[in-house]
């Protein structure tokens, strides 16, 4: 096994057992170390396996935001937010540098994501109070993430784009119950599932569309 496929694996194993084990437990030293860890190891596996620098550094800043997350919501919450904000502008400034010319599938993507998030900022805008220009700022940056993660060549980094819209999928749900109390399907455990399980997939391949051979140990990517 190569350096970062065991990065990889331990990456994944915390996202386990924070999912599986800990996502619905209280706030502990234990629950927020698992959870940081997860994207901290992608940061490192990043790194160890020549990523570009605006990778490693958008994951270490999305690391944590899921460090303050993993707190008391009500207290840690604009900063979580703030550190997941600069974070999605990294991954901006990233994928706008690899952009070609626009293809087929930046048009049928696009805009959809840009009518829902709109959609959705109207149906939270009179539950988020002092919060609300934090939270728009927050969906703009995200849907800029998601329509750049649509311009390097396709399907190349086709695993970027996918990551990207995930990531954006777990933040809708996630908004939905702190903001509405809404859950999926009616379920507080079946949320917390799918909010983790999208973010974690997301940023994996995100990572894995940028380090996937180096990843696997197979070859470099260009």
């Amino acid at each position: 096994m190569t350096e970062a496929a065991g990065l990889g694996a331990a990456a994944a194993l915390c996202a386990l057992v924070y999912g599986l084990v800990l996502v619905e437990r209280p706030v502990s030293p234990l629950r927020t170390a698992i959870k940081t860890a997860a994207t901290a190891l992608l940061a490192i596996l990043a790194y160890r396996a020549g990523g570009p620098a605006p990778l490693i550094a958008a994951l270490a800043l999305c690391a944590l935001g899921d460090a303050f997350l993993a707190g008391d919501p009500k207290r840690w919450l604009p900063f979580g937010l703030g550190a997941f904000l600069v974070g999605h502008l990294v991954y901006v400034w990233l994928f706008a540098s690899l952009a070609g010319p626009l293809q087929p599938v930046f048009w049928i993507v696009a805009p959809p994501v840009v009518i829902g998030a709109a959609a959705m900022l109207v149906w939270l805008r009179p539950s988020l109070g002092a919060l609300r220009p934090a939270v728009m700022a927050y969906v703009a940056a995200i849907v800029a993430m998601v329509c750049a993660s649509l311009l390097p060549p396709w399907p190349r980094f086709w695993p970027v784009a996918v990551g990207a819209l995930a990531f954006m999928a777990s933040d809708a749900l996630l908004a939905a119950d702190l903001f509405k109390t809404v859950k999926l399907a009616g379920s507080p455990r079946l949320t917390a599932w799918a909010v983790w399980f999208l973010y974690f997939g997301g940023q994996a391949l995100i990572c894995w569309g940028f380090v996937g051979d180096r990843w696997m140990g197979t070859g470099t990517h260009p």
